[in-house]
């Protein structure tokens, strides 16, 4: 069958920096700054995004490019005993689509909320109480909250119809029409928003640098921790994304435009999210310390409890939420069509059946995130799918790729094709500064886990929802490892360290 390609190169840079940008550069960069030494923070994170995010996009985007396929395709083409790999890459993927999808609706809810603050003046209350009806327990199911389960419907069927028309006129499209349309509306934003009284006051707080936190290695697990999370990498959605680029491509240079631009919208979102906790604070009297915070509590009761006060409103209101719509679904179309592409790949499905059976059996496991535990059972979910699926995942990815392969058959690939070449250093921060960083947070995570149940959720429930998530996801993985593909890839020669051919 003969792989689809991107329309335009201009096409598969905003599908790429479609993929990265979601949620997270909105609610979790800011926060992160600000608690992480303000602007001095910017020094490990810009050396965190040239020693490891660059250069794992280039391998993704080389390797993607070199074997023409989805993730597990690709790993079983380099050595059939890591298919497994590819398959965690696409389980996680799904997991993380099914409740990704959750949090898009919320923002399609608040977006119509917006017109007349309908989340009135106390917004913990509204957002836990009169939106969520949360439960006491991630096992107290309770109710589906029916507005939810319309704006999850309203999700997948937007995907759908952008993954049933395929990559060019599909996925592509979807970026052509959401990135312009978010960097709009961020920019302006951003332009009336650091003009508000007390703005100053916040971006003080966001940007001013304290230095005496750059010797702290949690700043720099911190800062590498961003860039791992923030450029959906070590997931399989950036092998997949270039498998579709022409012969033709110039990988080094696209990988450096999709993070510059990645890291760039977080920056101003950044700007904006402080100038209006800074707005907030000088109007209630009070330190923008007592106001900041990140992830759901910061989009869904902060920054409502923000625009109430501001200037229209709903002007502010509408374009903020519809922002946090545009990244969620161009992030969630990626991750959909990681998993999309392996099942085309594995089962010779046409794409059309593959992506009305994955979106209709991913509505179906979604419906649990409309319940009234919803949102504890997915801050769970998300926990260890972030914090195992994705880090293992891309640690098991670096060990391969670096360690067994030789990386420099890769440097030589993108090299010949690239306007300009990567040198050795490109070697030296795969193999070295990226996999033990990616160790480190693995074991960091495991430590405060096994030290402290996350989230004071009881212990049964983090093993229903976090650990047996996990096995079921190593289970998956073998099973479709071992499960015959409807034509097997054709074997590639790759030295490896020893230098076998």
């Amino acid at each position: 069958m003969k792989r689809e390609q991107w329309g335009t190169r201009v096409g598969f840079i905003l599908a790429a920096v479609g993929s990265a940008i979601g949620l997270g550069n909105i609610w979790r960069f800011p926060y992160i700054t600000y608690e992480n030494g303000g602007g001095a923070f910017l020094i490990p994170y810009f050396f965190a995004m040239l020693t490891a995010g660059i250069p794992f996009m280039i391998l993704e985007f080389g390797v993607g490019h070199k074997f023409r396929g989805s993730a597990p395709k690709i790993f079983s083409a380099l050595s059939k005993k890591w298919e497994w790999l590819g398959w965690w890459q696409i389980v996680v993927s799904f997991t993380i689509a099914v409740y990704y999808v959750a949090v898009v609706a919320w923002s399609i809810v608040y977006c119509w909320l917006s017109f007349d603050q309908g989340w009135g003046d106390n917004t913990g209350d509204f957002f836990f109480k009169s939106f969520l009806h949360l439960s006491g327990s991630p096992t107290e199911i309770g109710n589906i909250q029916w507005p939810i389960l319309g704006a999850i419907t309203f999700s997948w069927f937007v995907c759908w119809i952008f993954l049933y028309r395929g990559v060019r006129t599909g996925i592509e499209t979807a970026g052509k029409i959401f990135m312009p349309l978010l960097f709009f509306m961020v920019i302006l934003f951003m332009g009336r928003a650091i003009f508000l009284p007390g703005a100053s006051t916040g971006l003080d707080w966001f940007l001013k640098p304290d230095f005496s936190r750059i010797l702290d290695y949690k700043v720099w697990a911190a800062a590498y921790g961003q860039i791992f999370y923030s450029l959906s990498i070590g997931f399989g959605i950036m092998l997949t994304y270039s498998s579709y680029l022409p012969k033709k491509s110039d990988i080094n240079n696209n990988a450096f435009i999709t993070v510059f631009i990645n890291c760039g919208f977080s920056m101003i979102a950044g700007l904006m999210i402080f100038s209006v906790l800074g707005n907030m604070a000088v109007q209630q009297g009070v330190p923008v310390s007592e106001v900041v915070g990140s992830g759901v509590g910061l989009a869904f009761i902060t920054i409502p409890k923000a625009i109430n006060l501001l200037p229209a409103p709903v002007f502010f209101g509408s374009i903020f939420f519809l922002a946090l719509v545009f990244a969620g679904l161009s992030s969630e179309i990626s991750i959909c069509e990681t998993v999309i592409s392996s099942l085309i790949d594995k089962f010779g499905w046409n794409r059309k059946a593959a992506a009305t059976l994955f979106c209709v059996v991913g509505f179906g496991v979604s419906v649990v995130f409309s319940t009234s535990a919803g949102l504890l059972i997915l801050d769970i979910v998300d926990h260890f799918a972030n914090n195992y699926g994705i880090l293992l995942g891309g640690l098991a990815e670096m060990i391969f790729l670096s360690w067994v392969l030789n990386l420099e058959d890769v440097r030589k690939y993108v090299n010949s094709i690239s306007d300009f070449a990567v040198g050795s250093w490109w070697n030296i921060s795969l193999k070295y500064v990226t996999t033990f960083c990616l160790g480190y947070m693995v074991i960091a995570n495991l430590i405060s886990d096994f030290s402290k149940p996350y989230g004071g959720y009881p212990v049964s429930s983090l093993f229903y929802f976090g650990w047996h998530v996990l096995e079921l996801t190593l289970l998956l993985a073998l099973i479709m490892h071992f499960k015959p593909s409807a034509s097997e890839p054709q074997p590639v020669k790759v030295s490896s360290q020893g230098g076998r051919h």
